[in-house]
């Protein structure tokens, strides 16, 4: 089954933010484009909007002029439903209400032939409920586009339980036609991003509401030393506090209140008191003007130790013995217990972070995980209260002497980078073992869909399957609610991978 031919027109109900840049993808990609909207006008004023829009690519040398001409052309509003009959693919970007959506589908089954792809592209709702009342539901898929549809390459095809494989695959060879990259995804509750992504909000509201660290400081670790583009405070204002809260809630509610997905009480209350983010003008940060950017907790400068000696393998934390020899700190190697310590000067040993709390281990300092120790800004550094002064300053002072700013947090189990990452990998392996999608195709999604630095499968078998199981199997013995209890499909893959396997495929 191939993609659409370009001759054949593309409807886009719906002209809101995403309807419009749906339209104008299908439009460049040379397709005739009808929009039409429920409300009387709305297509007009929205085709106008991605006229301007081609005239800006064309002052962008992104289009040419006689390309912006002949798309403009291809462009029409209708008046009604009835417009859209002969349209080969129908997409709907209409508000997330499913007896919304159930009706407008119903009303386009009389209009159009049975032959025409009908796609919703609904981010919250189960495909298969929407597609449910159709006479022809298998010709019913998801194309959930990312926002802004014509800048963000990810596209889901979401085949619901009635959709038939031939209408997911034109769907699917459709959006790579447009210049998209999709993947293919069976409809489950936040199909592959908005599942796997939850751990990253989750945790850091978490870590705030058990007071580890301020969300500037928390947002600060997960950049600087996680490698993700935006930490989860500010990207949530960006995205607006409410939307993000209803995916969650909607993700939470879909799998039956599985305490994996539990929405925030914190993000809660800033709904509530209406700081929505960017949008209004608060959110967990105050974008008013004159406000202030509060910055994140960053340690004094200390004195980097004389020598320091590795106990045992460090892990996913081993490039660090090269970094202290390239400082020019003297280090001295020894075998020992299998859990690798670098014990300072002073009798002070530095961990990473396994899941346990420093003062479990009678008062070592735990350092987060990072995404690549040579290029991290920053280091979090986790003491007990009984931990002695010198050690935490030798440990800061080894850090600023490799480079990095260092973050004294909450002594919390498995820190900030370490426990998010962790969280993220086990859904990944999770969904990918219940045929949600591919490996590849999650990986993909999530680097694409959110920018994160690896995909999560890729970031797990990097890191060590057996690291990130035990690491969660030490969070949930603290944690007892089950919330970071690692998924059989990693318990699965970490015997696997002690075969020498362990790639879900």
């Amino acid at each position: 089954m191939t993609a659409l031919d370009l001759s054949s027109s593309v409807a886009v109900v719906g002209t809101g933010t995403m309807g419009q840049g749906i339209a104008q993808v299908a439009l460049v990609a040379g397709h005739p484009v009808r929009l039409y909207d429920a409300v009387s006008g709305r297509a007009r004023e929205a085709a106008d909007a991605i006229g301007a829009r081609l005239d800006r690519l064309v002052e962008k040398d992104r289009l040419t002029g006689a390309e912006r001409d002949a798309a403009r052309a291809r462009l029409t509003s209708a008046e009604t439903l009835s417009d859209l009959a002969g349209c080969a693919l129908v997409v709907e970007a209409v508000v997330e209400r499913l007896d919304v959506k159930q009706e407008l589908f119903r009303a386009l089954e009389d209009v159009v032939g049975d032959d025409c792809l009908l796609a919703t592209n609904t981010s919250s709702l189960s495909v298969t409920a929407v597609g449910g009342a159709l006479r022809i539901p298998g010709r019913f898929v998801g194309l959930h586009f990312f926002n802004p549809a014509p800048l963000l390459p990810l596209v889901e095809v979401v085949a619901g339980a009635a959709t038939d494989p031939a209408s997911a695959t034109r769907a699917y060879e459709t959006a790579r036609a447009w210049g998209k990259t999709p993947v293919a995804c069976a409809d489950t509750p936040g199909f592959i991003v908005n599942r796997i992504a939850r751990p990253f909000y989750a945790e850091a509201f978490a870590l705030h509401e058990e007071r580890a660290a301020d969300p500037a400081t928390i947002d600060a670790v997960l950049r600087e030393s996680g490698g993700f583009r935006m930490g989860a405070f500010e990207l949530t204002d960006l995205i607006g506090q409410d939307v993000n809260e209803s995916v969650t809630h909607s993700v939470w509610q879909s799998f039956f209140q599985d305490v994996r997905f539990t929405p925030s009480l914190a993000q809660r209350r800033l709904v509530e008191s209406g700081r929505l983010g960017r949008k209004s003008g608060r959110g967990w940060y105050d974008y008013r003007d004159g406000a202030e950017r509060p910055e994140p907790h960053t340690a004094e400068p200390a004195d980097p130790p004389a020598h320091v000696v590795v106990e045992g393998d460090l892990g996913p934390a081993a490039d660090l013995v090269a970094l202290i020899r390239e400082a020019g700190i003297e280090v001295r190697e020894e075998g020992g217990e299998s859990t690798g310590s670098l014990v300072l000067p002073g009798g002070g040993r530095l961990r990473l972070t396994d899941g346990r709390t420093s003062a479990e281990l009678g008062g070592v300092v735990h350092f987060d995980l990072a995404l690549d120790y040579r290029r991290a800004g920053r280091i979090a550094l986790a003491p007990a209260g009984t931990t002695p002064p010198r050690a935490l300053a030798e440990a800061t002072g080894l850090f600023q002497v490799l480079g990095k700013k260092v973050s004294v947090v909450g002594d919390v189990p498995g820190m900030i980078v370490a426990r998010t990452v962790a969280r993220i990998v086990d859904l990944a392996y999770d969904a990918v073992d219940r045929g949600v999608a591919s490996a590849a195709d999650v990986d993909t999604a999530m680097r694409l869909g959110v920018n994160y630095p690896l995909g999560p499968v890729e970031w797990g078998r990097g890191l060590g399957l057996r690291w990130v199981y035990e690491l969660l199997g030490e969070l949930r013995r603290l944690d007892p609610s089950g919330r970071h209890a690692p998924a059989l499909a990693l318990h699965r893959h970490t015997h696997v991978s002690d075969a020498g396997e362990g790639t879900p495929s």
